[in-house]
């Protein structure tokens, strides 16, 4: 699950084109690559890209990374087998040249080019060293690396589903794997640049999934020299478009462009150095932009009206659309919420237009009343799927539930992501306004992202968990499925604790 900012505008001087995209949230200031922070400017620089990120990096390793800021990062380290058009969002070549499936659809197999090499940087002497080509091996390896549970990947469920042998792998004691038990996972290499993947069922969305970081290769050699520590600055070793220069947690990390990629996967742009500024608010940032310090940055809510009115900014105000959705969930095995007729009340009394015209966001989010955004494969036409907001059929439900006019309805703890209850306001109002609810039925309690998933976790008994939260889904890989599938199924993360019923079957 990719968390990225949900604000929607950017500001841009030049949208510099590169084979290196990492920003710091959907809405950006952006100013020419290349252009210095004027207490930095020097004539030997090279062309630099002067970004921001919110957070920091979690880690560098490909089947371990779960978080934007390090699958950002990632994407720019790490080819994949394929990756996405930024237009059609079709899965394209990349290390792949091109592959092949069963007629049955279980049996995929790729062939690979066999001119990119692995390359470690060693920022002391700025030199770039060649360890050897990468092959189906290091693929192949990767993929298994990400079933074992001593890894305790966050993506490894989504795997262990649809790669043969990847679950039975994923479900043994860590203190009994060995790397042995790698062959357990029915992908293999064939030779250096032919590789063999069994699915456990026909997925046709298996393609747009091999973009994901997780399927990208690893130097199993280098993995098992530094341990842990194999991701450092000077021991990394990679094969995508920019090396590690620096990274200093809390303050900035240093990309340079990989001189050894071949030159037909380099993609436009004249890019060789990105610094990355790990910066603590939007505010900060806009400071920053308005300085010359930054070539992008986000545009707070609050300062939007302000900057489209001043001449010097409003021309270089961009929108910058992406795939994300907030939703709120309920915990389905706890009461009152293990009634669906009381999920459906409350899911009814929600006026998706009017929470977006109440919102600074206005013109640049979409209402849905499906979950499934539009520009992703498999995605149903807007407002064609779904109750939305329906009063009669709210009132109708919660009195199937046994709370005609709220009567009787527990008190509600709701958890939202940072401080902003607002959201969670909107809710409360309307279950008040629509369904009778008393004006104090909801406890709404701010927590940040990754604690927000951690009160959620299954493993957590039914009282220690909320009735409902608020969270925000962004796209893994460009298909339905990833919306459907990978959040609304009865076995996903975050969980709704929901028992698997043929529902899941039609997922």
């Amino acid at each position: 699950m990719r968390i990225l900012s949900s604000r929607v505008v950017c500001l841009a001087r030049v949208l510099m084109t590169a084979s290196l995209l990492i920003a710091g949230g959907s809405p950006i200031l952006a100013g020419d690559a290349g252009t210095l922070p004027v207490h930095m400017a020097q004539q030997t620089e090279p062309v630099t890209l002067y970004a921001w990120n919110l957070y920091p990096l979690v880690s560098l390793d490909p089947q371990f990374a779960a978080d934007s800021p390090s699958i950002g990062a990632i994407e720019n380290l790490f080819l994949g087998l394929t990756d996405f058009h930024p237009v059609t969002n079709n899965a394209v070549p990349e290390l792949a040249s091109s592959w092949t499936v069963s007629e049955d659809g279980t049996l995929w197999t790729f062939t690979l080019r066999g001119d990119v090499p692995w390359v470690r940087w060693d920022p002391a002497t700025q030199q770039a060293d060649i360890l050897r080509m990468v092959t189906a091996h290091d693929v192949a390896y990767g993929i298994q690396r990400l079933c074992d549970p001593r890894l305790e990947a966050f993506y490894a469920g989504t795997a262990s589903r649809l790669i043969s042998g990847c679950g039975a792998l994923a479900n043994m004691a860590k203190d009994v794997v060995t790397d042995a038990d790698y062959d357990r996972v029915r992908v293999r290499a064939l030779d250096d640049t032919t590789l063999e993947i069994k699915l456990n069922f026909a997925a046709g969305y298996f393609l747009s999934m091999s973009t994901m970081w997780i399927y990208r290769p690893v130097p199993r050699e280098i993995i098992e020299e530094y341990g842990e520590d194999w991701t450092e600055v000077g021991t990394i070793v990679t094969n995508g478009p920019f090396v590690l220069d620096e990274r200093v947690d809390g303050a900035r990390r240093v990309f340079l462009r990989n001189p050894y990629l071949p030159d037909d996967l380099r993609g436009p742009g004249n890019v060789e150095r990105v610094v990355v500024a790990e910066i603590g608010d939007h505010f900060q940032a806009l400071a920053l932009y308005k300085d010359n310090q930054l070539d992008s940055t986000g545009v707070p809510t609050a300062e939007l009206a302000a900057l489209q009115a001043d001449p010097a900014y409003a021309d270089q105000l961009v929108p910058y659309y992406d795939l994300l959705v907030e939703y709120f969930g309920f915990t389905h095995d706890k009461p009152p919420f293990d009634n669906v007729h009381a999920r459906r009340a409350f899911a009814a009394i929600v006026d998706r237009q009017r929470f977006i015209d109440e919102e600074v966001f206005l013109p640049y989010v979409a209402p849905m009343i499906h979950f499934t955004p539009p520009g992703v494969f498999g995605a149903p036409p807007i407002d064609e799927v779904g109750v939305g907001f329906d009063p009669d059929y709210a009132l109708e439900q919660l009195a199937l539930a046994g709370y005609p006019d709220c009567q009787g309805f527990p008190p509600i703890t709701l958890l939202v992501i940072g401080d902003d209850p607002a959201h969670g306001e909107f809710l409360a109002a309307r279950a008040e306004e629509v369904l009778g609810c008393p004006a104090d039925l909801f406890h709404i309690t701010g927590m940040d992202l990754y604690s927000v998933v951690e009160a959620i976790d299954p493993a957590l008994p039914p009282e220690d968990q909320p009735q409902m939260w608020i969270l925000v889904w962004g796209p893994d890989y460009p298909d339905a499925n990833n919306w459907v599938g990978d959040v609304l199924s009865c076995e996903m993360n975050p969980p709704t604790r929901r028992p698997c019923t043929e529902i899941d079957d039609l997922i």
